[in-house]
């Protein structure tokens, strides 16, 4: 199967004060379109500083990432957006709704912007898989975090992403409520047959992927690919 996103002899370091903190170190692996992947690890292993190497948001010190075909130190800034803009998704702990937009206007954004026609019709659409047909008028601040992470989920599939990365994706929900979100990432995700990347400290949702990569200290651990039951 197509690679995805490679990424070779990854490195990120930082300036501080007069040393350099090294967060990520000789960091490779590659993921093939379809998969389901998991970075794990405890907090300050790295893992979202990966993420936003892989997702183009910020470069490497050394390294390369190669993402839908593209290698991103090829591209400047403006043409790394445009790029997120095609091809990938994101779910953030945090949800980064706009809190000025109702749910259907917060979902339709990304189709906006590559300008898509019928943009109402597919935000509808998406609310309505993730159990919010009734709801698509409300603001963020009248939803709950439950109800406010399924509109970021719609929002993540709208555009039809080849590839999607959720950060720590049920981190500020509680188990019940986590555990629906889970699903309906799972079940979006099948439907849409888009490629899977989720950070988190959840060994649990971990498990839930096709492969997992284990990070501490900003190095590779462990990088195995399991079978599903």
């Amino acid at each position: 199967m197509a690679k995805i996103l490679n990424v070779s002899n990854l490195r990120k370091t930082y300036n501080s004060g007069t040393s350099q903190l090294t967060v990520l170190e000789d960091i490779s692996f590659s993921i093939e379109a379809g998969e389901t992947f998991s970075i794990v690890g405890p907090s300050g292993s790295g893992k979202t500083t990966l993420l936003g190497l892989c997702a183009g948001l910020d470069s490497p010190s050394s390294g390369e990432v190669e993402l839908c075909g593209t290698p991103l130190t090829s591209l400047n800034e403006d043409e790394r957006a445009i790029l997120r803009n095609n091809e990938v998704g994101f779910i953030f702990q945090n949800f980064q709704l706009l809190p000025t937009l109702t749910a259907l206007e917060n979902v339709t954004v990304p189709l906006e912007l590559q300008g898509a026609k019928n943009t109402t019709k597919i935000g509808m659409e998406l609310l309505d898989k993730v159990g919010l047909a009734d709801r698509f008028h409300h603001y963020p601040t009248q939803l709950s975090g439950g109800e406010q992470q399924r509109v970021a989920l719609a929002r993540a599939f709208s555009s039809k992403p080849s590839i999607l990365f959720a950060d720590e994706p049920t981190g500020n929900l509680d188990e019940e409520t986590g555990a629906k979100v889970t699903q309906l990432i799972f079940d979006l995700n099948q439907e849409a047959n888009t490629t899977l990347v989720i950070v988190t400290h959840d060994l649990e949702l971990a498990q839930r992927t096709q492969h997992i990569l284990k990070l501490r200290g900003g190095k590779i651990v462990s990088n195995e690919s399991k079978i599903q039951a």
